[in-house]
C-alpha cells in the first residue's frame, strides 16, 4: 500500500513542496549565518583599500552601462504613454512630478538592482562557487584565511557603497529620458517639466531611496557570495548555485522594497 501511495501525484506534489520548503530554511540559514560572521569580522579589517576598491569598480562602474539604459528606456517608455494624455487633460504640470516620483521612490532602484542581479550578483556566485568545487576555498582555509572575511567583505562592501552611487546616477537618468520623452510626444517644455520635478520631489523621497539602496546592494552581495559557497558537485552545482542567488536576490529585493514601501509610505 505504501508503495503505490508513493506513486501517486498527490504524494508527489506534497513532496516537491516539502523539499522547497527545507530548501528555503535551508537557505535563508546559510545567508543568515554567513552574514553575522561577516559583521563579526569587519572590526578586525579583512580586507586591503586595493581589493575594496576593485570589487568597487566592479559593481559601480562594469554595470553602469546596462543599468543606465534599462532605467532610461523605461522612463522613456513610461513618458510616452502618460505625458500626451496628461497635457490633454490639463495636467502637463504634473508630468515631471510623476516621473520623478516614479523614478526615485520605484523603478530606478528596482531596475538597477534587477541589472546588477544580472550582472554581476550571478558572476560573485558563479565565481565563488567555482572556488568552492575546484576546492580553492579549503586551501584559504589551510592557510588558516577565514573565506568569509577573505572573499565576502570586499565584495559585500562594494555592494554596500556603490549601489546607492549606481542609483543616482540611473534617477538623474531616467529623470531626463523623461524630460526628453515628454517633450517630444507632448511638446512639454523642459521648463514646466523640471519645475514640475522640482516642486513633487522631496527629501524624504530622496533619504528613502538611499537608503534602500545600501539595503539593496548590501542583500544582493550578500546572496550572491553565500549562495556561491554552498556549491557542490561540481560544474553541475557551480549553474545551480548561480541560478539560486539570482533568483533569491530577485526576491529578497522585492521584499525589501515591500518593508520600504509598508515602513516609509504607508
Amino acid at each position: 500500500m505504501k508503495i503505490y501511495y508513493k506513486a501517486t501525484y498527490t504524494y508527489k506534489i506534497f513532496r516537491g513542496i516539502l523539499q522547497a520548503f527545507n530548501s528555503l530554511l535551508s537557505t535563508l540559514g546559510y545567508i543568515v549565518m554567513y552574514g553575522i560572521e561577516l559583521i563579526k569580522g569587519l572590526k578586525n579589517k579583512p580586507t586591503t583599500f586595493k581589493e575594496l576598491s576593485y570589487q568597487c569598480y566592479r559593481f559601480g562602474v562594469t554595470s553602469l552601462p546596462i543599468t543606465l539604459s534599462i532605467v532610461g528606456m523605461t522612463s522613456v517608455i513610461v513618458a510616452m504613454q502618460v505625458a500626451g494624455e496628461m497635457v490633454k487633460q490639463g495636467a502637463g504640470n504634473y508630468v515631471g512630478m510623476l516621473i520623478a516620483i516614479l523614478m526615485v521612490r520605484e523603478e530606478a532602484v528596482i531596475m538597477a538592482g534587477f541589472a546588477i542581479i544580472s550582472m554581476i550578483g550571478s558572476s560573485l556566485a558563479s565565481e565563488i562557487a567555482t572556488m568552492k568545487v575546484t576546492e580553492q576555498i579549503d586551501a584559504i582555509r589551510v592557510l588558516k584565511v577565514n573565506p568569509i572575511h577573505y572573499l565576502f567583505t570586499p565584495r559585500v562592501l562594494a555592494g554596500f557603497i556603490m549601489m546607492p552611487v549606481v542609483v543616482i546616477i540611473s534617477s538623474l537618468i531616467g529623470i531626463a529620458g523623461g524630460a526628453i520623452a515628454s517633450n517630444l510626444v507632448s511638446g512639454l517644455t523642459f521648463k514646466a517639466y523640471f519645475d514640475s520635478v522640482w516642486f513633487g520631489l522631496n527629501m524624504h523621497d530622496l533619504k528613502v531611496c538611499i537608503m534602500k539602496s545600501f539595503a539593496f546592494g548590501f542583500v544582493i552581495a550578500l546572496i550572491s557570495c553565500s549562495c556561491g559557497m554552498e556549491a557542490r558537485d561540481g560544474a553541475k552545482g557551480v549553474g545551480q548555485a548561480t541560478t539560486k542567488a539570482v533568483v533569491w536576490s530577485f526576491v529578497a529585493i522585492v521584499i525589501v522594497d515591500l518593508i520600504f514601501a509598508a515602513a516609509c509610505f504607508y
